[in-house]
């Protein structure tokens, strides 16, 4: 590693620790060490003042140990940074189930008291401490929503480096301290996130300080990294654009020198990146940003061997070291040995509170970690400057008898909130905001990149923010990391390819869901996820583009934070977005194709069905509304809706007489029962819309089952019968995907007919015509490579006026 040198007093003072800073260090880090241990195994006689039995074990033991004592390092470290800089920072744990480290931090800092008033700084506080950690009522075994200080929950693995590089973006002032773990490095959204660095524009944002710690083991084995070659790892991480600075052993007080010139080093070279980039010395060259490689034993400080088998160092250290501790009095004697290697003697006053030299190694206030209102980000936001979305409506005269692009009047909206929110909303987008029709934003903001442009590049460059990257793990990731220290955004994509960070969309409810019952925990802005290019208009693509899979991952979620739009128009799109922009800690689903389509309602209109969420088409149907219809028409989707509406024409025309109601939904939730979800409409509105008898054909946008999962305990809810998505795919025209998936005007007119109350004069006929135009349609498109006119080109015209 190289010395620092010619560095400001303090970096100085940061590099080279003093006897007594050292020996400070490393009662800090013991302390820590001592309650991570006592938080897995301690349910009773937590400062050892008694020689330890069986029955101050926990009957489980569950948590993990072996990457903890590197996190407690690096944690202890940051602090002394924290406390001579006056940096504002946050620490990101990559190896999620280090939580206990966690913990204690947050514990030995004294946030976690004011935050929990029951876990004192005392020896009945401490005890409580330990019993809940990964117990019935207690905590989780991980870095958690529970957890202070924490952005970034690390029970699934992948994610750190995408959370602190969305959390820097416009984040000046903040240092984002990313421990990466060995393990974690393997998995796919990790590998590709180390290209951040090409994101983060010294002027604007705020660092990343990746710390890779490399202790050779996961859970059963040897890591990839930690087995290879230092060179190799060397060259890997300098080839994504890092200056690599490595730190490696277990020598006491070695280490704490080691680690804390390599912190300062990397703080030193972050400072002067952002001095050069913000006093105009710079001339937008991509930055090499610091990187530390932190290589120490797996489990440091725990116990050498177990029954003779080496365990500190190796995989056999990964979760509990000594599982036997109940049953097997040597066992419990090691463990005891263990646990008073850290003496504890010195770190605890006769109360049980961390000694003062303890408490006062802890940065002031808002400067601890464990404290700072990045993490905490809703303390932080503010509300965005948003234009009035009426001003972008479309002008729909009569339904279905204009066409437009409805996102691109989204893309113009968004164009006018970065102009006037530019330091707290951003879109993130795989590389498709033009194809998405969003393209509106680049008026106003280019890409932000900072490797370098060409002359053949447009709309891009250093000074962007709108973020493109063709990894849908990290457009999600630096959503989350943008929302949860306190900004807004969007996070658009293919519809089938939301599904490759469904599990993203997944882990954030879950944090969310959880932060909702802790009161500390400010609400923050919603993550909003666009889905266009969706199944059903993918028909140029064929079947790897077609899936609607989304939906159903977040109608599984619990409705105090899930919610799904299916918008049919641009008037409607605009009216969700803007609630959804203005929402707190919701996952907002919105679901609506890029392709010209025909527009249903004036902006009043959508603005009224918004609010309600489903509503009834009267000028579609022919639902008198004096008596029950012969049939419900009901639908979610743009797609759907013009197959809908054109089934309606059809029996409207081809059976006079036949009283059909046409529903549409647009709150997805609104189906639900009151009780299953906050949307959820009344008994009474469900039957104003649906009747309690009479049957419900639904044409769905996303898969069938969906709809049936939403009615369920509703009056007679097999009387739906649902048609949708069923994974019949292909590369073809737009209605052939309708036929495919049986969800056409002709499958629903003969649902009507087969389901209706009552079967009407020319019913036979009707449906004998409906099976000719499925047989015509497939004809026609093998010879014309297009759909047949009156389908392709189908709109009410006159009719929708004289309705």
């Amino acid at each position: 590693m190289t010395a620092v040198t010619h560095q400001h007093p303090t970096l100085k003072a940061l590099a080279a620790p003093g006897d007594e800073e050292v020996a400070q260090l490393d009662a800090w880090w013991r302390a820590n060490n001592y309650l991570t241990v006592g938080q897995i195994y301690l349910r009773g006689n937590p400062l050892l003042k008694e020689p330890l039995t069986a029955e101050h074990i926990k009957p489980r033991l569950l948590g993990h140990w072996g990457t903890s004592p590197g996190l407690s390092l690096i944690y202890a470290h940051v602090s002394r940074l924290i406390r001579l800089t006056g940096q504002e920072a946050i620490y990101l744990a990559g190896p999620g189930h280090g939580g206990p480290a966690l913990v204690a931090a947050g514990y030995l800092e004294g946030t976690y008291s004011e935050i929990y008033p029951d876990v004192t700084l005392d020896e009945p506080g401490l005890l409580r401490l330990f019993r809940q950690f990964s117990s019935p009522g207690g905590i989780p075994s991980h870095v958690s929503v529970t957890t202070p200080g924490s952005i970034h929950e690390g029970g699934e693995l992948g994610y750190v480096l995408v959370h602190a590089y969305g959390a820097v973006m416009d984040n000046p002032d903040l240092l984002a301290v990313a421990v990466v773990g060995d393990g974690e490095a393997e998995t796919g959204p990790l590998e590709g996130s180390w290209k951040g660095v090409s994101f983060i524009n010294p002027a604007r944002d705020g660092a990343v300080l990746p710390i890779l710690h490399l202790n050779d083991a996961k859970i059963a084995g040897p890591t990839v990294l930690g087995r290879k070659s230092r060179d190799e790892v060397r060259s890997l991480l300098a080839g994504h654009g890092y200056d690599v600075i490595e730190v490696e052993g277990s020598d006491l007080p070695g280490m704490h020198h080691r680690f804390a010139a390599a912190l300062a080093e990397a703080y030193g070279r972050i400072r002067a990146i952002q001095r050069s980039a913000r006093d105009g010395d710079w001339d937008g060259t991509r930055p090499t940003w610091p990187l530390i490689v932190l290589r120490s034993p797996k489990g440091w400080t725990g116990p050498e061997k177990v029954d003779g088998i080496t365990v500190s160092g190796t995989w056999r250290s990964h979760q509990v070291p000594l599982s036997g501790v109940r049953e097997n009095p040597d066992h419990l004697r090691v463990l005891e040995e263990w646990l008073r290697s850290y003496r504890p003697e010195e770190l605890f006053d006769e109360s049980g509170a961390p000694s003062r030299s303890i408490r006062e190694f802890a940065p002031d206030g808002d400067l601890r970690m464990s404290a700072s209102p990045h993490a905490n980000g809703g303390r932080l936001t503010r509300d965005l400057d948003l234009p009035d979305y009426r001003d972008y409506a479309i002008d729909v005269p009569t339904p279905a008898t204009v066409r437009a692009e409805s996102t691109r009047k989204l893309g113009e909206l968004m164009r006018d909130i970065y102009t006037r929110n530019p330091d707290r909303f951003r879109l993130f987008c795989p590389d498709e905001t033009n194809s998405n029709r969003l393209g509106a934003v680049f008026e106003v903001s280019d890409r932000g990149f900072m490797e370098h442009v060409t002359a053949d590049d447009t709309a891009i460059g250093r000074d962007g923010r709108v973020m493109e990257v063709l990894s849908e793990h990290n457009c999600h990731g630096w959503l989350e990391g943008y929302n949860l220290t306190g900004r807004h955004g969007m996070f658009a994509t293919y519809e089938a390819f939301a599904m490759v960070s469904a599990s993203q969309t997944v882990q954030h409810g879950k944090w969310l869901q959880e932060a909702a019952h802790l009161p500390w925990r400010a609400k923050v802005p919603s993550l909003n996820i666009l889905l266009t290019s969706t199944a059903w208009r993918n028909d140029h693509n064929g079947f790897s583009h077609q899936g609607p899979g989304l939906i159903q991952v977040v109608l599984n979620q619990r409705g105090t934070v899930s919610r799904v739009y299916l918008p049919p128009d641009a008037n409607t799109l605009l009216s969700v977005a803007n609630h959804c922009f203005r929402s707190r800690s919701y996952v907002n689903l919105i679901v609506i194709d890029k392709q010209p389509q025909l527009q249903w309602l004036t902006m009043d209109e959508a603005i009224e069905h918004t609010a309600r969420g489903a509503g009834i088409w009267d000028w579609a149907g022919t639902d008198a509304g004096d008596s029950d219809p012969d049939i419900v028409l009901a639908c979610a989707g743009d797609v759907v809706t013009m197959e809908t509406v054109a089934a309606a024409q059809i029996l409207k025309e081809k059976l006079p007489g036949f009283k059909v109601r046409v529903v549409n939904v647009v709150n997805l939730m609104t189906l639900t029962r009151p009780k299953d979800h906050p949307h959820g409409m009344s008994e009474t509105q469900f039957t104003e819309l649906f009747t309690d008898t009479v049957d419900v054909v639904f044409a769905f946008h996303g898969y069938p089952g969906a709809i049936h999962q939403l009615v369920h305990g509703r009056p007679d809810a097999d009387r739906f019968r649902v048609r949708g998505f069923i994974e019949e795919g292909t590369t073809t025209t737009p209605f052939d995907m309708t036929v495919r998936n049986r969800a056409s005007r002709y499958h629903l007119v003969m649902d009507a007919i087969n389901n209706a109350k009552r079967l009407p004069r020319g019913a036979t006929a009707l449906k004998e015509w409906c099976e000719a135009q499925l047989t015509r349609h497939q004809e026609y498109v093998v010879e014309h490579l297009e759909d047949m006119p009156e389908v392709r080109d189908w709109s009410l015209g006159d009719w929708a006026e004289r309705g």
